[in-house]
């Protein structure tokens, strides 16, 4: 089999991914340029074949494709014009799957996406990709059938986060670090400056030895603080070296499509605080069993659930990171194979 993937911005867990579909036949990947806002360096297996839309004009994308012949051909929603294009000849013909991750919210905006789609959308993909029943709902709305829409589709990559639980666990038992741990961009949609006025204001009220720790860059000016470490963009190889000495990880989000870092956080053995505004919430968070939730944009919120944790024993912590482990093995590279594998006309 020849698979296509028509894609904006690659990223290292969706590679990892790729990585277990190339086992099955072709993996081809048409993608945008990096990103500067997140310039990761990737590891490209040989077995996948990458080419950068940027340096094919729309007939030589176009040749492409048909030289390719694919199988299937998966699409980055409807963003890119022209991938839309290229994908139509191909409907009816073989699978031509359209992924989303927007939440149905009922707006205006969605309400006309949904009359639209009959005329656009479904005359060009027969099936529908999400990672979750949120998402389903919103391609659901859109027309598509329940049986052409399949949830799972991001995956992190579940055996290097493994490794680094297995790796890092005996340390932690021994010796629990009382940091939290925030990785993402420096945006005000991340919340990040509400997580710092909570992490600070409960400082101010009760001093303690815990320490927030910060991956990213972003618009937003790092805020200084004693207790407030910020380490700038880290590259997904490096990461280990930062989470065997945190404990607990934290996204604020005002909103979160999705949030594969969730799952590698999960996957990694870490109590989770997510704000109710993130996707992977309900897959990867049992409230006060492997973490917790909080209102978005609730700074007197979310430093009460601060407060919870550093009170939480050493004992309680390991245990809520354990149960996070467990649950992240709900989604694997593996369960994404098998969706590819599973689209039929």
């Amino acid at each position: 089999m020849r698979f296509l993937f028509l894609y904006t911005e690659i990223a290292e867990y969706f590679l990892a991914c790729c990585n277990e579909l190339a086992k099955h036949g072709e993996v081809h990947i048409i993608r945008w340029p990096v990103n500067k806002e997140a310039p990761f360096q990737f590891h490209i297996n040989p077995q996948l074949k990458v080419y950068t839309k940027s340096e094919y004009d729309f007939e030589e994308l176009q040749t492409l494709v048909k030289r390719i012949n694919p199988s299937v051909i998966i699409c980055s929603g409807w963003i890119d014009k022209d991938y839309l294009k290229i994908t139509k000849p191909y409907f009816k013909k073989i699978p031509t799957v359209m992924t989303c991750d927007t939440h149905w919210n009922g707006s205006l905006k969605q309400r006309l996406a949904t009359v639209l789609s009959r005329f656009t959308l479904l005359h060009i993909f027969s099936h529908a990709w999400v990672p979750g029943q949120i998402q389903k709902q919103y391609v659901l709305n859109l027309g598509f059938k329940n049986n052409t829409i399949q949830t799972g589709f991001y995956s992190c990559d579940l055996t290097h986060f493994e490794n680094i639980y297995q790796t890092q666990r005996a340390q932690k038992e021994a010796q629990f670090p009382k940091r939290f741990l925030y990785v993402g961009r420096y945006y005000d949609f991340k919340g990040i400056q509400e997580l710092w006025q909570a992490f600070m204001e409960l400082q101010a009220e009760q001093p303690n030895h815990w320490e927030l720790w910060c991956l990213g860059v972003g618009d937003i000016e790092p805020i200084q603080h004693p207790n407030i470490k910020h380490f700038g963009f880290v590259q997904p190889k490096d990461l280990a070296n930062y989470t065997s000495q945190t404990g607990v990880f934290v996204l604020p989000s005002r909103y979160e499509p999705w949030g594969v870092v969730v799952h590698e956080f999960a996957a990694s053995g870490f109590p989770l605080l997510l704000s109710d505004k993130i996707g992977a919430k309900d897959q990867f968070l049992q409230e006060g069993k492997n973490g917790f939730s909080f209102q978005t944009n609730n700074v007197s919120g979310l430093k009460t659930i601060l407060k919870k944790i550093i009170g939480s024993s050493d004992t309680e912590l390991i245990e809520m990171g354990k149960q996070s482990n467990q649950l992240s093995k709900s989604i694997s590279p593996q369960s994404w194979t098998e969706s590819v594998l599973s689209f039929r006309i």
